[in-house]
């Protein structure tokens, strides 16, 4: 998705912002070697380049550095206020224009801020929501309204109602009110990122070092705070052609052909000419001779205008295992890496508890795909013992060699770790000990 705006023609709009700034006692101590990501993944960060001068910083230390590296990229034009909270929540400054401030003292104050007490989120966000009140009727041409909370407490999910995170960022949303929430040392759970994200004009980063802090809210702040459009969606028509999947875009309707649904988009900066962002892949089964595919992409922007393009496509001639680009080629082998581990995953776990011999439902000459309905609930099922069956040993052993030499097709070595999974489950079962006599 390409939005035609240069980097150099990039542009935000003035912006009312408001900081809800975490103060608790547990802001005191340092980022963590380590920490377990969304999916319970234990990441290394000793290795990471950069890092090693923030050892011995706390969080709050390092917090307030970024907020005032922050300030340097706001105008005469924009306001700031400041909201802190522990078990209360404080008003430290109120929503006013960044040329009539004294903006050296504010750095100075933020600086000198000592952590203490617990953490009440949501009494520093509902603080935060009434410092809007007398902006809300703003030209949405013109300005921004925008909260960043920033906090190294995990949010409760079950906070649903009006007075919870995700009530009030909605009711805010509702108002032009829109919400930034920063992880300090944490990543919210998925669910809790998947209900923020389907906030309107709402996004959701975490951050687990200083140097991760700074490029967050200095290098890409224009970006983070700047909404490109709401509500895109993009369609995919073709008479000869039926979706079979779509990976890569949860909000996927394979029966409508909607394949991809984003609540909000926000730009992305290139690097070497190359975009970081996420691939959608479509599986299709040819239906007739007609290879002819229409997509179209329809959204709304700040104004309330409704946009949209159509590209028509036609992808007869091409080889089965053609790919216009490595990107795509990855995507694929990926793809069938995580099938192939989810088919175990269920598999392994439905002989386990029934009691039953494993049989593979999948076969690598027909080809992998997911099975119908998977739910492999990281926060509701218990772990189970490590078990290959053969079946599954055998396919990962034969799986391999394809792996292998995707990797280097595309010239991504980062994706021997994968390689090293395949090879712990493709190795043959430990032997029993011998029976002593």
């Amino acid at each position: 998705m390409n939005s035609g705006i240069e980097e150099s023609q990039f542009e935000r709009k003035n912006l009312n912002l408001v900081v809800v700034l975490d103060i608790s006692g547990s802001m005191g101590s340092a980022f963590n070697q380590y920490y377990y990501d969304q999916y319970g993944e234990r990441r290394e960060l000793d290795t990471i380049e950069g890092d090693e001068e923030d050892r011995d910083k706390s969080k709050m230390q390092v917090a307030a550095e970024s907020i005032v590296a922050l300030l340097d990229h706001l105008t005469a034009d924009d306001r700031l206020g400041i909201v802190l909270f522990d078990n209360d929540a404080y008003l430290a400054k109120p929503l006013g224009l960044v040329g009539r401030t004294d903006m050296g003292a504010i750095a100075g104050h933020i600086l000198e801020i000592e952590p203490r007490g617990g953490t009440n989120m949501e009494a520093g966000m509902r603080l935060g929501t009434e410092v809007f009140d007398e902006y809300l009727d703003i030209d949405p041409a013109v300005y921004e309204n925008r909260m960043i909370s920033l906090t190294d407490a995990m949010p409760n999910l079950g906070a649903l109602s009006e007075e919870g995170l995700l009530g009030i960022s909605q009711g805010n949303a509702d108002r032009g009110v829109y919400a930034t929430f920063i992880g300090v040392g944490i990543d919210f759970n998925s669910e809790l990122v998947e209900a923020i994200t389907k906030i309107r004009g709402a996004n959701y980063y975490s951050v687990h070092s200083g140097r991760q802090f700074r490029e967050r809210m200095d290098d890409e702040f224009e970006l983070m705070v700047t909404p490109l459009v709401f509500n895109l969606l993009l369609e995919l028509d073709a008479e000869g052609l039926e979706i079979e999947k779509v990976y890569g875009s949860p909000e996927a309707n394979e029966a409508t052909g909607e394949i991809m649904k984003v609540n909000t988009l926000f730009p992305s900066r290139r690097v070497e000419e190359e975009t970081r962002g996420g691939l959608v892949l479509l599986k299709l089964e040819r239906l007739s001779a007609d290879a002819s595919i229409r997509l179209a992409v329809s959204y709304e922007d700040r104004l309330g205008e409704v946009g949209g393009d159509v590209t028509d496509v036609v992808i007869d001639g091409q080889a089965a295992e053609y790919h216009a680009n490595t990107g795509i080629r990855k995507g694929v082998l990926l793809s069938r890496y995580a099938d192939l581990m989810i088919h175990w995953l269920v598999d392994e776990r439905s002989a386990h508890q029934e009691m039953t011999p494993v049989t593979p439902a999948i076969s690598l000459e027909t080809g992998i795909f997911p099975p119908d309905s998977v739910q492999l609930g990281q926060w509701e099922r218990q772990s189970i013992p490590l078990q290959v069956a053969e079946e599954y040993r055998e396919l990962f052993s034969r799986f391999i060699p394809y792996f292998e030499d995707e990797m280097r097709a595309v010239g991504d070595e980062t994706l021997s770790k994968e390689v090293d999974t395949l090879k712990k489950l493709s190795a043959p079962a430990a032997s029993p000990p011998a029976a002593s006599h």
